[in-house]
């Protein structure tokens, strides 16, 4: 029997280089930037991470793009709480971690933040 569990994804899109720099979604929000591998290798990625956050995507091995930059302006524009980086523990994906370190420093405000990394097997590593 499938069990049908509810989508945590409340606004789209989702994926950083189509998200807007502004949107009444972002404030107050508490970010999830996550690797978009993550969805695969960690099952539990709607409960344990997505859950009351706003979550954008993206792969910086695919999208030749700077990722910080959209990320400064959306930081910059909006009220945001938190950053949560969820990120694979393949070479890649240090891209997403360093491009959030980036835009939160160039955003000049201070907000809390983390990153966890999950295993290629699904575990989370940190």
């Amino acid at each position: 029997v499938m069990m049908s569990r509810m989508s945590q994804l409340n606004h789209w899109p989702c994926q950083i280089k189509l998200a807007p720099i502004i949107a009444p979604y972002f404030n107050g929000a508490n970010l999830l930037i996550a690797a978009d591998c993550t969805a695969y290798a960690y099952a539990n990625i709607h409960e344990d991470f997505m859950e009351g956050k706003v979550t954008l995507i993206g792969c910086p091995k695919l999208d030749f793009v700077d990722y910080s930059e959209k990320l400064t302006e959306i930081i910059k524009n909006n009220n945001i709480k938190s950053v949560t980086v969820l990120c694979m523990e393949v070479p890649c994906c240090g891209g997403l971690e360093m491009a959030v370190k980036k835009a939160l420093l160039k955003s000049g405000k201070e907000i809390l933040w983390k990153t966890v990394t999950v295993s290629t097997d699904g575990r989370i590593l940190d």
